[in-house]
């Protein structure tokens, strides 16, 4: 799976292609950045404006608003150049994979749902990681940019339970986050959410092939049919049933998740100890931290469906090794 960054053939694609990718993301945090400072001061001025007449003129107001417009266009910019050289960029890495399963497809056509191992799971496992792993950079650099924000934000402000400890925000929002995200991956490993998707795939790939071999074969159908169709019913409704069960502790969480900065900054507010921008600027810095440290928490399904997609993609490899060896042995 991982060629893609050991061959010559593909060193500009893999190396150049991933700094292109980081630089383009650190540009898109930087923005973001420039964003919440714009909240800070437009919520200032509206705060201004509204306890005074005329405080304010009409081209201030104007002039705020389209320094926002002309942050916004060169981060939708950035952000749509980035997502399609992105695309491109993990097309080559599946090329790079596809390239060395024709190439031992002789002994790769041997083993159960090969074909589907090789379209199906490359795109998927190439589509996973458009979202995915882009997301996971971006959600490090952001702890990067915004935590010392968050911080310098929060310096002499009371916190809920952290009384006037300076770093009482941001610890607020590490207990709150990773406890959470800790909960959610226990809640997850009981269900055992990867080995029930592991084995959905191996049921729907075993129901595919015989819908296939019954396209030239009559004798086939329709009971071998009806028999794996029915164990492609019965996994799907355990997994149905499952993340029934997650989903109650995830929704529950993310519900709560939105009270979150406000809980904490209770005092704050009530102590009148914050003008409306600033209290914007933490809220907004707040939830950036927040929804960073919590990356694993919103990507959990993807993140389920990524290790079950390696997982048979190893196990394949694997499995042509092998091949490999036992006709070396011959």
């Amino acid at each position: 799976m991982f060629r893609f960054f050991k061959l010559r053939k593909w060193f500009i694609w893999s190396w150049l292609g991933s700094f292109i990718i980081l630089s383009s993301l650190w540009v898109q945090v930087k923005i973001d950045v420039k964003i919440n400072e714009w909240f800070g001061e437009f919520y200032d001025m509206i705060q201004k404006a509204l306890g005074e007449p005329n405080a304010i003129t009409i081209n201030e107001y104007w002039s705020s608003l389209l320094s926002f417009i002309t942050l916004a266009a060169i981060y939708v910019g950035v952000a749509v150049l980035v997502s399609f050289f992105t695309s491109h960029y993990l097309f080559r890495w599946r090329t790079s994979m596809v390239e060395w399963y024709h190439s031992v497809y002789d002994r790769a056509r041997k083993i159960e749902g090969a074909s589907q191992r090789v379209q199906e799971d490359t795109i998927k496992f190439s589509r996973i990681m458009e979202t995915l792993g882009t997301s996971l950079i971006e959600a490090i650099m952001i702890l990067v940019e915004f935590m010392p924000i968050l911080f310098g934000l929060s310096l002499s402000i009371p916190i809920f339970f952290f009384g006037d400890w300076d770093y009482g925000l941001i610890v607020g929002a590490l207990i709150w986050s990773i406890g959470g995200t800790i909960f959610l991956i226990i809640l997850g490993l009981i269900l055992r959410l990867v080995g029930v998707e592991y084995d959905l795939q191996k049921k729907e790939a075993a129901y595919r092939k015989i819908l296939v071999v019954a396209e030239d074969d009559g004798t086939i159908r329709p009971k071998t049919i009806e028999e794996l169709f029915n164990g492609v019913r019965e996994i799907h409704f355990l997994s149905y049933i499952r993340y029934l069960y997650f989903n109650i502790g995830r929704i529950a969480y993310l519900q709560a998740n939105v009270l979150s900065a406000y809980v904490f900054l209770a005092p704050a507010i009530v102590a009148g100890a914050v003008t409306l921008g600033v209290m914007q600027q933490i809220i907004r810095a707040f939830g950036r931290v927040e929804g960073s440290m919590q990356y694993i928490l919103k990507a959990w399904p993807t993140i389920i469906e990524l290790a079950s997609v390696y997982k048979r993609l190893r196990e394949f490899e694997s499995k042509i090794n092998q091949e490999e060896f036992l006709d070396q042995k011959i």
